[in-house]
């Protein structure tokens, strides 16, 4: 599975940004899948993740209310709808799909990453 995420950007504080994340195969039942974050000189942490059946889905306290995911299977896609940015939004964000059969919030436990685009908030 191949993994294209765009749609990152320079944004000011309080605008918001939609990420994309384009897959090679379908995925809508046969990957949960997920976005991570990474800013300058500090671990990946998880963001977001939505189910491979029941589109539920699962999200990091720090964007909680303000991020949501979703999923287009029609077009293997998933999205990350991000309001309300706040400058500590700002990293490289890494669209991921794993094979559990569960939502995860570990990286370690998705098999395939996309390239990742780059999210700059301004204050």
């Amino acid at each position: 599975v191949q993994l294209q995420a765009c749609g990152g950007g320079l944004v000011q504080a309080g605008g918001c940004l939609r990420l994309s994340c384009a897959a090679s195969a379908r995925t809508s039942n046969s990957y949960v899948m997920g976005w991570f974050r990474q800013a300058p000189g500090k671990e990946r942490e998880f963001v977001a993740a939505i189910t491979r059946s029941d589109g539920s889905t699962v999200y990091a306290d720090s964007v909680k209310g303000r991020f949501t995911i979703s999923r287009d299977s029609a077009k293997n896609t998933v999205y990350l709808q991000m309001n309300s940015l706040k400058p500590e939004d700002t990293a490289v964000y890494y669209c991921a799909a794993s094979t559990w059969p569960i939502v995860v919030v570990k990286s370690d436990r998705y098999d395939y990453w996309g390239q990742g685009t780059q999210v700059t908030v301004s204050s």
